[in-house]
């Protein structure tokens, strides 16, 4: 095999496996990146993947592959981003094993993050949450299990990986109520549960029955739920409960919104932006702030408190004809 082949196999094995012990969601994501990459390479040059080496690699191709993903595959720019990471963490492995190929690497290296423009998060109302969780048929065994799922979601904030990755023993509702996960980053947290909560899980863990270590949302198989179906299953729910709050129509509602709206509920009932973060398992307190501009509610508050102004408006005028020059371009 190529020297390509080989460092990328090391790349997976020995750095990403073995030294920094990555979450199987980032293992996931970089093994798709490299296979996308493989493939369009395979296809531009005319070999087959193991052939390729790393002079193939070169920053023209990445430039082009990069290109690919946004205009034929309509990815985002920040899944572009995320693709882009990947392929540099891989040459940043390959600049230490085979220098002889510094320049190609140091040129892909070299390749900057496109810019893109940071939307406000998307959140759920109070009506729009209520419309929603009654939006499943109780009658029906999924839709008491749903009930329970987005009940949980959208008081808790937990990630659709964290939802899905609970087991029975994860949901304690003796003194205390909470429930407990392995967030991302390989980070334990324990997330209080209300007593409206309380009583939807007591109800939904009789029924379930399960051993300990079961999913606590499985599918009727017993396997754990995956993201797509849950995806699939709101989105149902959703086009249901339009009828009844019609202004979930004009809104995009995933789970991650589900999480947003979990933020907005605290933020909004005065809890300080550190334990919100804390509450979703944010990394940095700067994360939260995203929260903090989405609010329309907090700024017309701040607005409100401020003394009106009462100096009279005016336009300044230069003096200086540099300056005047200036103040027409």
């Amino acid at each position: 095999m190529s020297a390509l082949a080989t460092t990328l196999q090391a790349f997976f094995t020995d750095r990403l496996i073995r030294q920094r012990q990555v979450s199987p969601n980032t293992l996931e994501a970089y093994r798709d990146t490299m296979r996308l990459l493989l493939t369009f390479a395979s296809n531009r040059h005319g070999k087959e993947p193991s052939r390729l080496d790393i002079d193939d690699l070169d920053a023209p191709l990445i430039g082009a592959f990069l290109d690919h993903l946004e205009q034929h595959r309509t990815n985002s720019v920040r899944t572009r981003n995320a693709r882009l990471a990947a392929i540099r963490s891989l040459f940043r492995y390959a600049a230490l094993r085979h220098p002889e190929h510094a320049a190609v690497i140091e040129r892909v290296l070299a390749i900057p993050l496109k810019r893109f423009e940071r939307r406000l998060v998307t959140f759920l109302t109070e009506a729009e949450i209520g419309a929603l969780l009654t939006a499943p048929d109780r009658t029906t065994w999924t839709g008491r299990r749903d009930t329970a799922l987005f009940s949980l979601a959208v008081q808790t904030g937990l990630r659709v990986s964290e939802l899905i990755g609970l087991s029975c023993t994860d949901v304690h509702l003796g003194s205390g109520a909470h429930v407990s996960c392995n967030g991302k980053g390989r980070k334990q947290r324990i997330t209080p549960l209300t007593s409206g909560i309380v009583a939807v899980m007591r109800s939904w863990l009789t029924e379930r029955a399960g051993l300990p270590s079961d999913p606590l949302f499985a599918t009727r198989t017993g396997r754990s739920l995956s993201r797509d179906a849950l995806e699939r299953r709101l989105a149902g729910y959703v086009e249901n409960a339009t009828a009844q709050c019609p202004s979930l129509a004009q809104k995009r509602v995933t789970m991650h919104v589900l999480r947003h709206s979990a933020a907005m509920r605290l933020l909004r009932a005065g809890i300080d932006s550190a334990v919100i973060a804390l509450w979703l398992g944010h990394e940095q307190i700067e994360t939260t702030q995203i929260y903090l501009h989405a609010d329309l509610q907090i700024k017309e508050r701040a607005l409100e408190r401020t003394a009106p102004i009462a100096t009279k408006p005016g336009r300044f005028r230069p003096t200086d004809k540099l300056l005047a020059f200036l103040e027409t371009l």
